[in-house]
């Protein structure tokens, strides 16, 4: 039973209602003669490899779902197609009548990407090697693709993660229904920081996240304008009014709130770090936005504006400010991954240099004192809401 639509053979257990489940025809009943990958002679042995290593498919649920498949006897994978009935494809070495199947021909790249820069290159990367896939190929790449390699006496690949599908508005997208997302447009509307911001940080990995207008207008506004965009126009609009935008010296002793702002961020860094491991990428941004929090309320606990109009309290002042900016630099390199574009925009408004060291220095060797600091402007302007028709 062979699926052109697939341009594959289909057992009667993949079936649904007589029909290929994807393509929602009828498979043709051919009989020819192939070339077969006796990929049942590695079925024990994977599936003692995924139980050895929890964290080889991810998230679990895929995990379990390949240990399923390799509960059944998986049989022998045919690898090939006459050139008689499928005319594109790449040649089998060793027999010109045939093509090979595309899903045995496709994985070997994976590999041979890297052999062709040589073996050492292969040593390198290979063992690092992370695969990151829709959940609607799993077999091919969590139970062909891992004996093909044992096959060939190669090691495995580190991670198989595994990623849903956006669904709109609660609905599966579809060409049909004119409910795709069209990513240039978004980006047109937001910018592309805010537009990567809101699929990270409004999606759980390997689940099914859902696009609805309302919450990305929502999530803009609160995350990027209010919380973020706010502070940072704020800390650089005092930089500039009270010392005009000169970095101000800090004391030896800091006051309790200023450790408690430190320690805030550094935490949120170890959180994202490891959150960022285990592809939990929502749960990184929420770690940020969570010191990001405590940032704006610190400034309300401190009252800068307040304490610069007793000119004895000026120099505390420029401590908080020092702080303060402080935390713009820390979330300048937290959310490089995130918001490439906004990150190197904020290097430039503090005047920092583009290598790497000046974000990376501990919290408060970041600016000498007489550092200049450029005028703000607005990151993420707001958005009104589009009118319900």
């Amino acid at each position: 039973m062979y699926c052109v639509g697939c341009e594959r053979f289909l057992t009667e257990k993949e079936l649904r209602d007589g029909k290929c489940p994807d393509h929602l025809i009828e498979p043709q009943l051919i009989e020819e003669e192939n070339y077969f990958f006796r990929m049942g002679k590695y079925q024990d042995r994977l599936r003692r490899h995924i139980e050895d290593h929890p964290d080889f498919i991810r998230p679990d649920g895929y995990r379990k779902e390949v240990l399923a498949m390799l509960r059944e006897p998986i049989g022998d994978l045919c690898i090939s197609r006459p050139k008689s009935r499928l005319t594109w494809g790449i040649e089998i070495p060793f027999d010109h009548r045939y093509v090979t199947y595309v899903w045995f021909d496709a994985l070997i790249n994976y590999a041979s990407g890297l052999k062709y820069q040589g073996e050492e290159f292969f040593q390198k990367f290979w063992p690092e090697t992370q695969h990151f896939i829709g959940k609607d190929i799993v077999k091919p790449h969590g139970v062909f693709w891992p004996t093909m390699l044992m096959a060939a006496g190669l090691p495995l690949y580190k991670h198989l993660n595994v990623h849903g599908f956006w669904t709109v508005e609660g609905q599966k997208m579809s060409k049909s229904l004119g409910n795709t997302v069209a990513p240039l447009d978004v980006k047109a509307r937001i910018g592309m920081d805010a537009f990567r911001y809101f699929l990270l940080r409004e999606s759980v990995f390997g689940q099914d996240p859902d696009y609805r207008n309302d919450s990305l207008i929502t999530r803009y506004n609160t995350d990027l304008a209010n919380n973020f965009g706010n502070l940072i126009s704020r800390v650089l609009t005092m930089q500039q009014k009270y010392f005009a935008g000169e970095v101000q010296p800090l004391s030896a002793a800091w006051a309790a709130e200023d450790t408690e702002l430190r320690d805030k961020f550094a935490r949120a860094e170890r959180e994202l770090h490891s959150y960022m491991a285990e592809l939990q990428f929502h749960r990184a941004l929420e770690a940020v936005w969570s010191a990001l929090d405590h940032a704006n309320r610190y400034v309300v606990q401190t009252a800068p504006f307040t304490l610069i109009k007793d000119p004895a309290k000026q120099p505390r002042v420029g401590e908080v400010l020092h702080h303060l900016l402080e935390v713009v630099r820390t979330l300048t390199r937290l959310l490089a991954p995130f918001l490439p574009d906004t990150a190197k925009e904020l290097r430039a408004l503090l005047g920092l240099a583009d290598d790497g060291g000046s974000l990376s220095a501990p919290w408060g060797q970041g600016f000498a004192p007489g550092h200049k600091i450029r005028p703000p402007k607005v990151l993420f302007p707001r958005i009104e809401s589009e009118p319900k028709k």
